[in-house]
């Protein structure tokens, strides 16, 4: 009987050992898979230079929408300006000031982009009246750091910009605007109590509903596994290497709640990559002013390219309400 008994447990130490071991492995490659920084172009082997996801076709004519124009750039003296990070990381961007205007926008790119891939909105941003300043992520570009917050830490880096923004500009008027992973960062900012009182609007883009929902969707898409348990082992993961929770910590839902701001949510209607239900869950948490937009036809970051009028039409007016 003691010998059984002997046996029964070193069996079970030998399990608990086995199931310790396969959720760092497990852990590990998901959170190297999805947060680790690999480029330091900030190319990826989910999301394309447009943010569509691999493999996914874009809408004819729409393949030059993100291209970079390098001689509007020079026109407007877009500098490269640089930031620490309240844990001392040395993040990145572009600012170009508009000297006939108080207004600005900052401009928040999408997962394992940079700041290429927003120029184009830039662009008309600037012509709307707007100076711009487009931060490289942490994890991304030109920016510190060894892997992607998803938007949570993320969140304080734009509030920390929004106040060297003020420091820059007195008085100025801001607005906070991103795309896919830069959407959900927005809303996450948008809830903050250390964003400064002179933001005025939030314009996000196919920002997802929370880190957990998309890995959620993601791991279905794309290895067709449950969620539970392999998002439990990259939580851990993600706690003891970056610091922040997969689980519990980048709710865009319960952000946009806390959120003081006006906010326009834009998706695109055929997202395949941050479904568009999500969109509707943002939106109605929200209590401040706010307003939808989802452009049918459109698949993920493509609906200012499926439906240019109407989604600048929106944006401008939104604006327009709430900026000086």
């Amino acid at each position: 009987m003691h010998k059984a008994m002997k046996i029964v447990l070193i069996a079970a130490a030998a399990l608990v050992a086995l199931i310790a071991i396969v959720s760092v492995l497990v852990g590990n490659y998901f959170y190297n898979f999805a947060l680790l920084r690999i480029s330091e172009d900030g190319s990826s082997p989910v999301v394309d230079a447009t943010g569509t996801g691999e493999g996914t076709a874009l809408p004819e004519g729409v393949g030059d929408a993100f291209a970079a124009n390098t001689d509007w750039q020079e026109e407007v003296g877009m500098a490269s300006e640089h930031l620490s990070s309240r844990d001392n990381l040395r993040l990145h961007g572009y600012f170009a000031a508009d000297p006939g205007t108080n207004r600005y926008v900052i401009i928040c790119h999408g997962y394992h982009n940079n700041t290429d891939s927003m120029m184009l909105f830039a662009e008309k941003f600037y012509s709307m009246g707007y100076g711009v300043l487009l931060p490289d992520a942490r994890g991304h570009g030109q920016s510190e750091g060894a892997y992607v917050g998803m938007g949570w830490d993320e969140r304080l880096d734009i509030a920390d910009w929004a106040n060297w923004l003020n420091e820059r500009a007195p008085d100025c008027e801001i607005v906070l605007y991103g795309i896919s992973m830069g959407g959900a960062t927005v809303m996450m900012a948008a809830g903050e109590e250390s964003l400064p009182d002179n933001v005025r609007a939030v314009v996000e883009d196919c920002g997802y509903s929370s880190i957990q929902d998309e890995f959620r969707f993601q791991l279905e898409q794309l290895f067709h596994l449950p969620s539970f348990p392999v998002l439990n082992m990259a939580d851990m993961m993600g706690r003891l290497r970056a610091g922040y929770s997969i689980l519990r910590d980048g709710d865009a839902v319960a952000q946009v709640q806390k959120a003081k701001v006006p906010i326009l949510f834009i998706h695109g209607g055929e997202d395949l990559f941050v479904p568009t239900a999500m969109v509707y869950e943002v939106y109605e948490a929200a209590t401040v002013e706010k307003e939808l937009l989802v452009v049918e036809g459109a698949g993920h970051g493509m609906a200012s390219s499926v439906d240019r009028e109407a989604y600048w039409q929106t944006v401008t007016a939104f604006l327009q309400r709430y900026v000086g």
